[in-house]
């Protein structure tokens, strides 16, 4: 088993990432997702990430608001982007997705994206966790947990 406190961001990352111009249609990204068979895509202007945009932001802000599908991509991606840096650890993932509600989370190396973690890739680590390290996440997790119902 591998200590998830020592592996870095950039060993799990998925590196195969689809961006797109800030001035795109919503549905051109909705088609290059499907073409890609990716989940998410990062939006950018002049070459620099401003945001992200994910399924759930079509089926929540597209569907539920009934937004034409030309609506530009600005409009529906969250921003600013929440993100990673590529020598951050797994325990510091869990704990900003579990915080965040997270499920894709851009890795920014000097305002480069250079790969994504979802939540199927963080699944994926957790098969490679020693008991002390589930240990680790879960308590942080629940301590999170217990200082936001604290704090209402």
């Amino acid at each position: 088993m591998t200590e998830a406190s020592k592996i870095p961001v950039r060993d799990f990352m998925t590196k195969a990432i689809i961006s797109i111009d800030a001035s795109t249609g919503a549905n051109v990204a909705a088609k290059m997702m499907e073409k890609a068979g990716v989940g998410s895509v990062i939006v950018t202007e002049n070459n620099k990430p401003i945001g992200i945009v994910t399924e759930r932001d079509f089926a929540v802000r597209i569907v539920a608001y009934a937004y034409p599908t030309h609506t530009k991509i600005t409009q529906i991606m969250s921003s600013p982007i929440i993100h990673v840096t590529p020598t951050e650890s797994i325990l510091e993932v869990a704990d900003l997705m579990a915080t965040k509600k997270i499920r894709k989370m851009p890795v920014l190396e000097n305002d480069d994206v250079i790969g994504i973690i979802t939540a199927t890739d963080m699944l994926h680590l957790f098969t490679l966790l020693t008991e002390e390290d589930f240990k680790k996440v879960y308590s942080n997790f629940l301590t999170k947990i217990y200082e936001q119902n604290v704090a209402t």
